[in-house]
C-alpha cells in the first residue's frame, strides 16, 4: 500500500443561504529577468531593490504595492514576454523644430514625458523625462552628441534629431514638451499554468498566489483545476488572485457590468479571488499609475490574521492620499452589484475619506462554508497544519490489543494543529477525532480522520433602530 495522507473538504455544514502560519505569498508575471528559481522579495527592500532585481516591470510593480501594503514575504515567478508592448504616436508641444522617436520593446505600461529643460541642439540642450505622466522627473540629462538615450530599465530608448537651420535656430526649446504611451507586455496562459506548475513542485508553502496582469474565464476556470490539485495532491492549498479586466473606453458601464457577469459564469471555486478594482494609485516610489487594486489586497491580507476580513474598517484603511480615486468615475455606483458577482473590490463610507475592500469575496458557490478569503485562509491553514501533522505519524505502529490508547495518542498529537488556531484566535474552538467503529488495522491499515471547528464570527451588517422617547411628565409644583 503507498503511504500517503489524503485530504478532502467538507463544504455546506454552516447551512448558509445564498503555529505553522505563513503568510508568504508568490506572484507571477512579465518580467525581463530570467531565473530558473523563484526570486525572493521581502518587505525590508525598497523600490529600487525590487526593481533591480525583477527590472521595471509588472511583476516588480506588484511587488512592490503588496510589501507596502504589509505583505512580507513574496516568491516573484518572472515570465517571460509573449506578446510585446506597443508605443503611441508622439504628441509634441512647444514651437522647437527638433524631434523625438522612440525604440525598442517597453517592460511595463508607462506615461512618457520628455521636457526639454535648456535650449539647444545635440549636446548642447538638455531634458529631463517621466515615466509616470509628469509627476515625478529623472535627472537633468544632456542632449546626447549621437542622440541616443537609453531609458534605464524601460527597454526603450529615446532618439533626439536636430533640424538643419541656417539662422542658427535651435532645434530643442526649453518648455517644449514630447508625450507618448506604452502599453503592457502580456504573457499567454500556458505560460502562466507552467510558473503555476512550478510553484506546486517549490518547497516552500504560500498563502496567496497573484496572477499579475489582467486575465479572464479561461484562466480562472484552469486555475480552477490547479487550486484543487494544489490541495488534494499537494496538500498544499492556495488562494489564486486574478485581476479582471477594466472597463474600456468604448463601453458603458451598464455594458461592462453585463460583461463581467458574463465572465464569471461557470467559476465555481473559493480558492479563486479576482479584484475587480481600477484606481489612480501612487506608489511606494512616488510613480503615480493606474493599476488594478490586486497588489494591494495581496498586501492587507499579508498583514491580517487568518480570521479577520480585509474589509475590516479599523484595520485596513487605504489612505485617499495614496488611493487618490477610483476608475473609472461613476463605478462607484455598480458596487452592490459586483460584491454580489463576488468579485473583491474597493469602496468609500460616507463620512471617511479613505477606501476600503468591500468584502474579500471568493468566487463560491451559493451556500458554500468558504465565501471570503478569511474563511478560506483559515480552511487553508488547517488542512496544512493537521496534515503535517499526519505525515510525522504515517507507518506508526498501533497496537490491536490497545487500539484506543493508540488511536487517542495520535488524535492528541494531530489536536496541537487546533490548539494552535484556538490560541491564534483565527476559530472559536476545534477538534480532530478518528472513527474507530469497525476498525480492524492489521486488515485496513488506514485510519478515518474528521477534524471540524467553529470559525469566528464576523459583523458585516448593523441594523439600527432610532427613535425620539417622550417620557412621562414627573409633574411639577
Amino acid at each position: 500500500m503507498y503511504s500517503e495522507v489524503n485530504v478532502e473538504v467538507e463544504d455546506g455544514n454552516l447551512g448558509r443561504n445564498s503555529s505553522t502560519a505563513t503568510h508568504a505569498q508568490a506572484k507571477i508575471g512579465v518580467s525581463d529577468v530570467e531565473s530558473s528559481v523563484p526570486v525572493l522579495i521581502t518587505n525590508s527592500m525598497k523600490p529600487d531593490d525590487i526593481k533591480a532585481k525583477l527590472g521595471y516591470s509588472p511583476l516588480a510593480d506588484a511587488c512592490i504595492d503588496a510589501v507596502e501594503n504589509g505583505l512580507q514575504t513574496i516568491y516573484a515567478f518572472p515570465v517571460k514576454t509573449d506578446v510585446a508592448g506597443s508605443t503611441g504616436d508622439i504628441t509634441h508641444s512647444g514651437t522647437g523644430t527638433g524631434t523625438v522617436s522612440v525604440k525598442g520593446e517597453p517592460n511595463n505600461a508607462y506615461d512618457i514625458v520628455v521636457n526639454i529643460a535648456e535650449t539647444g541642439n545635440l549636446n548642447e540642450g538638455s531634458f529631463q523625462y517621466s515615466i509616470d505622466g509628469g509627476n515625478n522627473f529623472s535627472d537633468e540629462y544632456t542632449i546626447p552628441l549621437g542622440g541616443t538615450f537609453e531609458m534605464q530599465y524601460t527597454g526603450l530608448t529615446l532618439e533626439f534629431t536636430n533640424t538643419d537651420a541656417s539662422d542658427g535656430t535651435k532645434s530643442f526649446i526649453s518648455g517644449d514638451a514630447y508625450s507618448f504611451s506604452t502599453t503592457v507586455p502580456t504573457v499567454n496562459n500556458a505560460h502562466v499554468l507552467e510558473a503555476v506548475e512550478k510553484l506546486a513542485a517549490y518547497n516552500r508553502m504560500v498563502e496567496v498566489c497573484h496572477i499579475v496582469g489582467v486575465s479572464g474565464k479561461a484562466l480562472w476556470a484552469a486555475l480552477q483545476g490547479e487550486a484543487e490539485e494544489f490541495l488534494t495532491m499537494y496538500k498544499k492549498p492556495v488562494i489564486f488572485l486574478c485581476e479582471a479586466r477594466a472597463c474600456r473606453d468604448d463601453e458603458t458601464l451598464d455594458e461592462y457590468m453585463a460583461a463581467m457577469e458574463a465572465e464569471k459564469k461557470g467559476i465555481s471555486s473559493y480558492f479563486i479571488c479576482v479584484s475587480l478594482t481600477y484606481g489612480t494609485y501612487m506608489r511606494k516610489d512616488l510613480r503615480i499609475q493606474n493599476i488594478n487594486m490586486a497588489g494591494v489586497i495581496s498586501g492587507l491580507v499579508g498583514q491580517a490574521k487568518e480570521s479577520l476580513s480585509i474589509g475590516c474598517v479599523e484595520e485596513f484603511p487605504v489612505s485617499s492620499a495614496k488611493l487618490l480615486k477610483i476608475l473609472p468615475e461613476g463605478i462607484e455606483n455598480y458596487n452592490r452589484e459586483f460584491d454580489n458577482m463576488k468579485y473583491t473590490i474597493f469602496r468609500q463610507y460616507d463620512g471617511k475619506e479613505d477606501f476600503y475592500v468591500s468584502n474579500g469575496n471568493v468566487m463560491a458557490s451559493a451556500g458554500s462554508d468558504f465565501q471570503y478569503v478569511e474563511s478560506v485562509r483559515v480552511l487553508n491553514r488547517i488542512v496544512r497544519d493537521v496534515a503535517a501533522k499526519a505525515v510525522d505519524k504515517i507507518q506508526t505502529e498501533i497496537d490491536p490489543g490497545g487500539i484506543e490508547s493508540s488511536i487517542k495518542a495520535i488524535e492528541a498529537y494531530f489536536n496541537i494543529a487546533m490548539e494552535y488556531c484556538e490560541r491564534d484566535k483565527i476559530i472559536s474552538s476545534g477538534e480532530v477525532t478518528i472513527n474507530t467503529e469497525g476498525l480492524n488495522i492489521l486488515r485496513d491499515e488506514t485510519l478515518d480522520v474528521e477534524v471540524v471547528w467553529v470559525p469566528m464570527g464576523t459583523a458585516r451588517v448593523y441594523n439600527i433602530k432610532f427613535a425620539v422617547s417622550n417620557p412621562a411628565s414627573s409633574g411639577g409644583e
